[in-house]
């Protein structure tokens, strides 16, 4: 079987997300599968090369994982004409630099998402690939989730006849770093370093709710810093600058509301991290990760408010799950497995640099209305 050789410069994977997301459960699982299949039946065989700064933790990353090379030189790594795509899952405000140079050196480009930390530099990026003619992509992964493919499933079936309103909930409690370790890295938690939920998140809830519900017309948006002191990985105490809680309402196309709750000071009693209430006038539907319930019109029981006496309902046992009728991947590797496709098979592929500038879009809106304490508009976002 013929194979192609698509070689990748991968910066920023030595952190936890790039490292297992992006490498492992991605590349290395491609390679172990023997390949993206094209419409030809041709194979598309990845050939990372892992760059960063640090040459230990690139030596040790690749060494455990099987990959032949690494480097500390971005610029040399750029130079080689035979490694055509690069990568960036690393510092936020790094990442327009980065991709500019990419870009100039005539390379397609992958990356995470906010792609930067204003719109200006976000739109700068797109113009600059579109003007390059180069392929390009952002991870938008929340879309292959089990739980939201369901979603979208049940939308598409008619299921819910008209929805009317969304509600989601995405948090947990992110330890303070003086007791106990905390799980994410000290820069989310300062503004100065790129950190801050309504810059994180809103990117993600942007296309969630652009590809799933309706195009998002406007936002209001109120954000909190309710942790004002923490730890850093050194056991340093610290001034947390960037807000760790933010609360939003967004208007989308169709009239639909959606609110959703993003915070790291929040302790969890749902069915998972991050869930979706989707309600219409035939069904609804709770979605998380991996699981999603339903409830149909016929099967909604009729509660009768009467706080006096014990609740005669069992309401989460009204609910009947979505099976698992299809088998579903990584969502991150669906989305690299498309993206490679597109860039062999030349394949459609809408999550390009103008679907992140409007994540981040929708960032400078929140932050706006929360400057402001009002409603805001979000224009189309012309290309």
């Amino acid at each position: 079987m013929a194979e192609k050789r698509l070689g990748i410069i991968m910066h920023g994977v030595t952190g936890r997300m790039g490292t297992n997301q992006h490498l492992i459960r991605t590349i290395c699982a491609i390679r172990d599968q023997g390949g993206v299949a094209l419409a030809d039946g041709t194979r598309v065989m990845p050939d990372p090369v892992l760059a960063g700064r640090n040459a230990d933790k690139l030596a040790r990353l690749a060494k455990a994982h099987g990959v032949e090379r690494w480097s500390t030189d971005i610029d040399a790594a750029l130079a080689n004409k035979d490694d055509i795509l690069f990568f960036d899952a690393a510092s936020t405000q790094l990442r327009p630099t980065l991709l500019k140079k990419a870009i100039a050196a005539g390379k397609h480009v992958y990356c995470e998402k906010p792609v930067a930390t204003s719109l200006p530099a976000a739109l700068d990026l797109y113009r600059a690939a579109k003007k390059a003619g180069i392929k390009h992509g952002v991870v938008q992964d929340k879309l292959w989730l089990p739980g939201l493919l369901k979603l979208k499933m049940l939308r598409d079936s008619g299921f819910f006849g008209n929805i009317l309103s969304l509600r989601g909930e995405f948090g947990y409690w992110v330890f303070e770093g003086d007791w106990q370790p905390a799980q994410r890295p000290s820069w989310n938690y300062r503004k100065e370093d790129g950190g801050g939920i309504i810059l994180d998140m809103l990117c993600h809830w942007r296309y969630v709710l652009d590809n799933l519900f309706g195009e998002v017309k406007s936002v209001s948006c109120i954000g909190a810093t309710h942790i004002p002191q923490r730890w850093d990985e050194d056991g340093r105490k610290y001034q947390a600058t960037a807000d760790d809680a933010a609360y939003a309402t967004f208007e989308l196309e169709g009239g639909i509301i959606a609110h959703v709750n993003s915070s790291w000071a929040v302790r969890v009693r749902r069915d998972d991290l991050v869930t979706f209430q989707v309600d219409g006038t035939h069904g609804s539907a709770v979605a998380g990760l991996q699981r999603c319930f339903s409830q149909a019109r016929v099967n909604t029981p009729k509660p009768v408010w009467n706080p006096d006496v014990p609740q005669s309902i069992d309401f989460f046992d009204t609910w009947q799950e979505v099976p698992n009728n299809v088998a579903y991947d990584n969502a991150f590797k669906a989305e690299w497995e498309l993206f490679i496709r597109h860039l062999f098979d030349d394949t459609p592929f809408q999550w390009d640099l103008l679907a992140g500038a409007k994540g981040v879009q929708l960032v400078d809106c929140g932050l706006k209305s929360w400057a402001e304490r009002r409603w805001v508009d979000v224009p189309t976002l012309a290309a």
